[in-house]
């Protein structure tokens, strides 16, 4: 019998004798699906827990959400590469999934998901099981992820296969600029990154103070990659990455504008790839979210995210957001021909 369950704390879920061990490190090898991820979520980006359980027997299905003003959505927010429920065999996820969407549907008339991944199905068997259970699922796509699967290339292979204009400037600058690539958190290095990224051309961080946890966190682990670039002793560019389950993840990277004459951070991207490439081994990398422009040079593959948007059609309060979907939807027909 499938029982449903519903807890605000992480706590409890971290002590649980099966949502314990599966929501850790041994047994999710990327950061974004982890009991630490929401936690410092909750400590550091003010966002509340609501987990969402179902269970049957040694199976189980954790949609992990938050409440926002319009009801419930994933717990996530920008440093969040992906989204998706997590599971503990994929041949019970359906039944569980739907089962969890129908009792969902008791309390709640509308359910936002954002940077839901196809790639691995999850976001199909999402949208199917909250389908099953009577709600609407209307899925667009909401971001983009850019990738590289490196299928045994290493770093010089990979190199030769990067568009002229990067490899011309690798090899012009790199003599210029001064790279470090350290395994460990080093507060020295975290604090010129900080200031460095206050003059970089990024907008002003979101939650300094959970980046720094989850880098103090993934150095302790050894998967932490941070790199910093010198010129004439004076840091320029600063990179956080991490490495994990065969993949680097890359979550921050800055520069100063009063640098960028050297290229800086390319020649510093490069010392990561090289050091993920040729020390870790690694068979991926994940550029997470966002179509920049420069990604492009380095990765080779690009994957959409998915928001979908679950709603109950017999609430009244979800009547006027239908009836503007279905006008936009009609619009788009029409303007088609």
């Amino acid at each position: 019998m499938i029982a449903i369950a519903y807890t605000r704390d992480l706590k409890e879920v971290q002590s649980d004798a099966l949502l314990g061990p599966l929501l850790s490190a041994d047994r999710q090898r990327a950061p974004f699906d982890r009991l630490a991820w929401w936690q410092a979520l909750e400590q550091h980006c003010g966002l509340a827990p609501l987990m969402a359980i179902a269970r049957d027997g040694d199976d189980a299905a954790v949609l992990p959400l938050t409440l926002g003003k319009d009801g419930p959505r994933a717990l996530a927010n920008w440093y969040t590469f992906r989204f998706r429920p997590i599971l503990t065999d994929g041949h019970a996820a359906p039944a569980l999934l739907a089962a969890l969407a129908r009792d969902l549907a008791g309390a709640h008339a509308r359910i936002v998901l954002s940077g839901l991944p196809d790639e691995d199905g999850s976001a199909t068997l999402v949208e199917r099981a909250f389908r099953a259970a009577g709600w609407l699922g209307i899925r667009a796509e909401c971001d983009t992820n850019h990738v590289l699967a490196l299928q045994g290339r290493d770093y010089q292979t990979y190199l030769s296969g990067r568009p002229g204009p990067l490899r011309t400037t690798l090899k012009r600058k790199s003599g210029k600029v001064d790279v470090r690539v350290l395994t460990h958190f080093d507060p020295a290095i975290w604090a010129a990154y900080e200031d460095i990224y206050a003059e970089s051309w990024k907008p002003e961080e979101g939650s300094p103070a959970f980046l720094r946890a989850f880098a103090e966190a993934e150095g302790a682990a050894g998967r932490l990659r941070l790199g910093i670039a010198h010129v004439g002793g004076e840091p320029v560019a600063a990179q956080m990455w991490t490495v994990e389950g065969g993949t680097a993840f890359i979550h921050k990277l800055a520069h100063r504008e009063s640098a960028k004459g050297v290229s800086p951070g390319s020649v510093l991207s490069a010392a990561l790839f090289r050091h993920v490439i040729d020390v870790d081994l690694v068979s991926g990398i994940d550029f997470g979210t966002g179509d920049n422009p420069y990604k492009r040079d380095w990765m080779e593959l690009v994957r959409p995210r998915y928001s979908l948007t679950l709603i109950r059609p017999a609430a009244p309060r979800n009547w006027p957001f239908l009836a503007k979907f279905a006008l936009r939807r009609l619009a788009r027909w029409a303007k088609r021909g």
